[in-house]
């Protein structure tokens, strides 16, 4: 009778099978590690744009008072 191909067979190594369980792991959470990947990205991006004085104008209170259109 033949096996299907994902079924873990008492013959393999162990590492076989530790390396397939990753695998079938990744498989899995693909959706969730690439929705974490999307949030750090945009937060290193973020983080590095309001870091520069030219980019964060916006965030910095200004001296003379509440300006709210400053141009």
């Amino acid at each position: 009778m033949n096996r299907p191909a994902r079924m873990r067979r008492r013959d393999d190594s162990v590492l076989t099978r530790m390396i397939r369980t990753v695998f079938t792991f990744l498989l899995n959470s693909e959706f969730e590690i690439l929705f974490l990947l999307f949030f750090f990205i945009a937060f290193f991006l973020f983080k590095e744009l309001t870091s520069r004085p030219e980019y964060n104008q916006i965030l910095v209170k200004k001296p003379d008072g509440m300006d709210w259109w400053p141009y």
